[in-house]
């Protein structure tokens, strides 16, 4: 399993949104690129970002700062937010992205993203997004119109490479991660799954290591940032790195 820290932007800064809630925001002192590079000197192998401006419709306001990042670290990157267009795809594989998260487009549009895979190959993640077992897209905004395991079998026939999965109640809360759901989505799925958000604590992350059926990796943000994780230890005790390349 890795440990998958996060950077969420917006404006350029490097923030945290509680629940998902664009008025609940907390802005942190560092800039993204220096908190990348902390994150891979901790012994990070990827970090997971999302362009938060982009999810509201502007999507190149942060590209230069995403080039950046690519710039300063070696390491896995995934990224989502407003990844919409094969223009967007173009351009973010272009920067070095490793892998793109789709949510909005993979839940209205599945066959393009299933075209998208077979052109470009196995680099698109499935974004499922889920409040009370509804998935929502849009920034959380509106209802798909399926729950997440439906969206979960769709994962699969479109070609992408694992699905990270979210409970937005528990996101920005450290309040601890829905396990038994994303354990469900990997079952659904047959994919490996990525686990993202409320966790908080030491022994959230050792549950989901200990307990961890098809769940691959952890993401945590906000925990980090104010001091309740502290990375270099959770990696340390609980990151195991595959032998062969991880292509999920």
């Amino acid at each position: 399993m890795l440990i998958i820290p996060a950077i969420d932007i917006l404006g350029g800064k490097c923030v945290r949104l509680y629940k998902g809630d664009y008025r609940q925001v907390s802005v942190y002192e560092k800039d993204p690129v220096t908190v990348a590079r902390e994150f891979e000197q901790a012994g990070a192998k990827r970090i997971h970002i999302v362009d938060l401006d982009a999810v509201m419709g502007e999507g190149r306001r942060n590209r230069k700062k995403i080039r950046k990042i690519r710039k300063a670290v070696s390491c896995t990157i995934e990224l989502g937010g407003g990844i919409r267009s094969e223009e967007d795809v173009e351009e973010l594989l272009e920067i070095g992205i490793n892998r793109l998260v789709v949510g909005t487009i993979f839940a209205r549009n599945p066959s393009r993203v299933a075209g998208w895979a077979q052109h470009y190959g196995s680099v698109f993640i499935a974004g499922i997004d889920s409040l009370e077992g509804q998935a929502k897209i849009n920034g959380w905004e509106k209802r798909s119109g399926n729950t997440h395991l439906e969206l979960a079998k769709k994962a699969r026939e479109v070609g992408v490479c694992s699905i990270i999965y979210t409970d937005i109640a528990r996101d920005g809360t450290m309040e601890g991660p829905d396990t038994e759901s994303a354990k469900k989505i990997a079952q659904e799925s047959g994919l490996p799954v990525i686990l993202s958000g409320g966790v908080g604590t030491v022994e959230d992350v050792k549950k989901v290591a200990e307990n961890s059926f098809g769940i691959v990796g952890i993401i945590a943000g906000k925990a980090f940032y104010e001091g309740k994780l502290n990375l270099e230890e959770v990696i340390r005790k609980y990151q195991r790195i595959p032998e062969r390349e991880v292509w999920w």
